[in-house]
């Protein structure tokens, strides 16, 4: 296995956190097999602790292989470039666009509502009369 760091200053924050976040899925995994096994073996310390850790261990291993691999990291590499270029909205655009949004839900939902509650006068009124 190949321990150098492919394109070390290129994409180093999607590397991270990308790397960062599987090895926090690996670390919950591990913790949940470590009360598994506990439950199914509590005389056994070397089996419910060095197993789970040696899962870890492996899966870290793979993570940090994978995440230096050329065609993960290249395409990790230009999606932090291509985040790079995003040009955000101001904090000024989003709370207008959320209000626009909460009162169009707002207005439809209510329009639906008297909808409903006119088909529903409607409809009785014919169940009613046969």
């Amino acid at each position: 296995m190949n321990l150098k760091i492919y394109k070390r200053t290129q994409g180093k924050n999607s590397r991270l956190w990308t790397a960062m976040t599987l090895i926090l899925i690996v670390a919950v995994g591990c913790w949940k097999l470590h009360g598994k096994l506990l439950a199914f073996a509590p005389d056994n310390p070397w089996l419910y602790t060095l197993v789970p850790a040696a899962v870890c261990a492996v899966f870290a291993a793979l993570i940090y292989w994978l995440s230096n691999k050329p065609a993960i990291a290249d395409f990790l590499i230009a999606a932090e470039g291509e985040i790079k270029k995003v040009s955000w909205s101001s904090r000024k655009e989003i709370v207008n666009s959320t209000l626009i949004v909460i009162s169009v839900v707002a207005i439809m939902a209510a329009g639906l509502g008297l909808v409903d509650l006119g088909f529903r006068l409607f409809f009785s009124e014919i169940v009613n009369l046969y």
